[in-house]
C-alpha cells in the first residue's frame, strides 16, 4: 500500500512559479510510475506530468512543456514538480497518484493523494 501526501500549492500571480511536492510513505515509490494530474472546476481531472522511478523517464502534457518540471528524490522518497510561468488557466487542484506502468489516463491510478490548491490570478 502507498500512502501519498501533497504540499506546496498555494495563491499567486501570473508569471510566479511554485513547486508541489509528493511524499511517498507505506511503500517507497521503486518500481512505480508517479504522475500528477490536475482537476479544474467542472472539468476532467487532466494529465499533467509522469516520471518513472527506475530511469528517471519523464513525460509531460503539451500544455505545461517547457513550463513544468518533474524530478525525484530517492532519499526522500517524494517527487516534485516544478511549475515555471504559471498561467491563470493552470489553476486547479493537483493530485499525485502511482501506479506500476506508465499511462496519460487518471483511472489507470491506483494510489492518490488527497490534492493540493493552485491559484494563479492574473
Amino acid at each position: 500500500q502507498v500512502q501519498l501526501v501533497e504540499s506546496g500549492g498555494g495563491l499567486v500571480q501570473a508569471g510566479a512559479s511554485l513547486r508541489l511536492s509528493c511524499a511517498a510513505s507505506g511503500r517507497t515509490f521503486s518500481s512505480y510510475i508517479v504522475g500528477w494530474f490536475r482537476q479544474a472546476p467542472g472539468k476532467e481531472r487532466e494529465f499533467v506530468a509522469a516520471i518513472s522511478w527506475i530511469g528517471g523517464i519523464t513525460w509531460y502534457a503539451d500544455s505545461v512543456k517547457d513550463r513544468f518540471t518533474i524530478s525525484r528524490d530517492n532519499a526522500e522518497n517524494t517527487v516534485y514538480l516544478q511549475m515555471n510561468s504559471l498561467k491563470p488557466e493552470d489553476t486547479a487542484v493537483y493530485y499525485c497518484a502511482a501506479r506500476k506502468s506508465y499511462s496519460t489516463y487518471y483511472r489507470d491510478y491506483g494510489y492518490w493523494g488527497q490534492g493540493t490548491q493552485v491559484t494563479v490570478s492574473s
